[in-house]
């Protein structure tokens, strides 16, 4: 079965002013379009076809090399993105409670130092890229960075949350001021969404 984009639980204009409403067009519908449609291409008529694509990424090695690098990224597109859509919304923001933000308050000392850490991640990253909240197959709290489109999920961590930090992701509304798109994202942040990928990953 070909992956598809999924859908969004929002409206393309729900994010104004934080994310701008061409933003989300493009980015959505044109930009992950493309790595999916590449993805379906690059497995078509092969054994991975009956896999889910987490399944496939986090197992880049099974790829016949032929395509791995098509699946690597363009798999980790699709994948990096669907958990992107969905860890947002309108009206979201505020900070992590409940178990959540008592792993983030024991880890990273205060949601302030989280998002101080966060933020400083995705501005450095060279490039095009991704910055994550993730837990590490040994079970922490990890912030780390990935280029292109490569997925923390290929080193075994599982994804907690994730901003995007590639130029379409928010050059029509900051230009180069990536810095000021890493602070305006945590408004986007729906903590219920990150909250129950955090209870998933600990199951």
């Amino acid at each position: 079965m070909a992956f598809e984009v999924p859908a969004l639980t929002f409206a393309h204009d729900a994010l104004e002013p934080f994310i701008n409403t061409r933003t989300m067009e493009l980015h959505h519908g044109l930009h992950h379009g493309a790595y999916v449609a590449k993805f379906n291409a690059a497995i078509e008529g092969t054994d991975l076809e009956s896999k889910t694509a987490e399944e496939i990424v986090s197992n880049l090695d099974a790829v016949p090399e032929n395509i791995r690098g098509a699946v690597r990224n363009n798999g980790g597109g699709h994948v990096n993105h669907s958990i992107f859509w969905s860890i947002m919304g309108p009206g979201k923001g505020g900070e992590p409670t409940g178990e959540l933000g008592e792993a983030i308050n024991s880890t990273f000392g205060s949601f302030e130092n989280l998002k101080e850490t966060f933020n400083g991640k995705g501005a450095t990253q060279f490039g095009s890229g991704w910055v994550w909240l993730t837990m590490t197959p040994e079970g922490r709290l990890e912030i780390v960075s990935t280029p292109n489109q490569d997925t923390p999920m290929s080193q075994g961590h599982k994804i907690i949350m994730g901003n995007d930090v590639w130029e379409h992701a928010y050059y029509l509304t900051y230009e180069n001021r990536r810095p000021e798109y890493l602070k305006a994202w945590w408004s986007c942040v729906d903590f219920d969404a990150v909250a129950a990928r955090f209870a998933a990953a600990k199951s």
